[in-house]
């Protein structure tokens, strides 16, 4: 797949918390999984259903609440339109879970199995999904690998090959400044004129996702105090630090609303609310905090290019490296986010586009080697708190970035993000998403 495939609607999809590769992934693979059934025409004769969660996603499914998000897939349920409420009570761990697998067919069990200790060769989140008849014969099975960002694949299909070539070809980020250079153009309008010749309308798609992505910080801001579900007695902290900046106009209130933002999307997703990948859940709120902060400092008529410029970034390194924390650490999914969202700065605040890659780079390099090791199988410690802290992190890169000649960068930002890809295939797997190293064995669970 070229880097120039990717539209702002898939870097940016409107789904549910608290995680895209193990809560969203999953609930499309339960859905497709689903219509497979019904296209063979075996509905009336699956009596029950058997999931198995293998590698990351069985090693910290229960925190992200994979198995209910799988049940509701297989009972027919979008991401983008489900109720948050009703795909967390799908499954318990007492009673497991029942899925209406067509419309006018009974409801059959739905029985998970987690086996973290036996991922599948192509990617650590994968899952096999199989029917079974009355007698217990398998009627079917599939294997769907859930790669990041909500993206899913069934194991054994050849990647299509869309006869369909954009005006803008490009896979690595110096492609992608060829084409700035031949069509003198920004790159956010690179992205546009892609997205266009598909028949899509990018700009309508990246109001819409502001939309959300505001919707959601209000939620965070404005939600009842108290703590997060998991076990873990984590409080809500963006409530009260709304309340506090309301009134506070010390020298540290901007870098306080930036981190505030972050918290409040991340909070949201923490709770299993609506929320907009950006690229990841664990890593939605550095975009939109980076946004909102700008928004507050100028007019929102950039908001339309800042997404599509970091949906550029994003779709390099989604196809040239990876934006999943249990392939290759939290590096991929917060870096990118830093990464993203430093690009987007810079480019509302009118930079070159060989400055917007530099405040990219500068956002993914230090990150470089950051673990996923999240305390519980939970996306709350620490990734709520690295939300905030990469969101400032991203402004400083564009503001790093913007306040220096517009010249050859000694590290360019192709080369940062294929020594990402080498450090998470370094890492080992305890630091990729399984709880099983860093935090996640150090801290003691309240």
């Amino acid at each position: 797949m070229q880097s120039s495939d990717l539209g702002v609607g898939d870097l940016f999809s409107i789904g549910i918390g608290p995680s895209s590769s193990h809560t969203v992934g999953p609930m499309l693979a339960g859905r497709e999984f689903r219509r497979r059934i019904a296209l063979m025409g075996i509905c009336r004769q699956t009596a029950a259903v058997h999931v198995r969660l293998r590698g990351s996603l069985g090693a910290t499914g229960r925190g992200h609440g994979t198995p209910a998000a799988v049940v509701a897939g297989l009972d027919g349920a979008k991401p983008g339109t489900c109720e948050p409420e009703a795909v967390a009570t799908a499954w318990t761990e007492e009673e497991g879970g029942r899925a209406r697998l067509a419309p006018e067919a009974p409801r059959v069990p739905v029985t998970v199995e987690f086996a973290p200790f036996q991922p599948h060769p192509e990617h650590a989140n994968s899952l096999d999904l199989e029917a079974h008849g009355a007698d217990g014969t398998e009627l079917y099975a599939e294997t769907y690998l859930s790669t990041g960002g909500g993206f899913i694949r069934r194991v054994g299909d050849v990647p299509s090959t869309s006869s369909h070539r954009p005006p803008h070809v490009f896979t690595t980020f110096d492609d992608l400044l060829a084409r700035c250079d031949e069509s003198q153009t920004s790159i956010a309008q690179i992205v546009r004129d892609n997205g266009l010749s598909r028949g899509q309308d990018p700009d309508a798609t990246a109001i819409r996702i502001w939309t959300a992505m505001k919707e959601c910080i209000s939620r965070g801001r404005n939600a009842q105090p108290g703590v997060l579900p998991g076990g873990l007695n984590v409080r809500r902290r963006a409530p009260a630090l709304a309340n506090r900046l309301s009134t506070d106009d010390s020298w540290t209130t901007h870098i306080a609303r930036i981190q505030l933002d972050a918290l409040a999307v991340n909070e949201e997703n923490a709770a299993g609310g609506r929320i907009v990948t950006a690229p990841t859940n664990g890593a939605a709120g550095v975009v939109p905090a980076v946004i909102a902060h700008h928004a507050r400092q100028a007019e929102e008529d950039h908001v339309v290019d800042m997404l599509l410029t970091a949906t550029a970034i994003g779709s390099i390194i989604t196809t040239t490296a990876s934006i999943s924390g249990a392939q290759v650490g939290c590096q991929g999914e917060i870096g990118s986010a830093c990464a993203m969202a430093a690009a987007a700065l810079a480019a509302a605040n009118g930079a070159s586009p060989r400055m917007i890659g530099k405040a990219a780079e500068i956002g993914l390099e230090h990150h470089l080697g950051l673990t996923c090791d999240p305390v519980g199988g939970l996306v709350q410690i620490p990734c709520i708190e690295r939300n905030a802290i990469a969101a400032v992190t991203a402004t400083q890169a564009a503001t790093l970035a913007m306040n220096e000649p517009d010249h050859e960068p000694k590290v360019s930002l192709d080369v940062v993000i294929r020594t990402m890809r080498r450090v998470g295939e370094d890492m080992l797997d305890k630091y990729k998403e399984t709880s099983l190293g860093g935090l996640a064995i150090s801290v003691t669970e309240c």
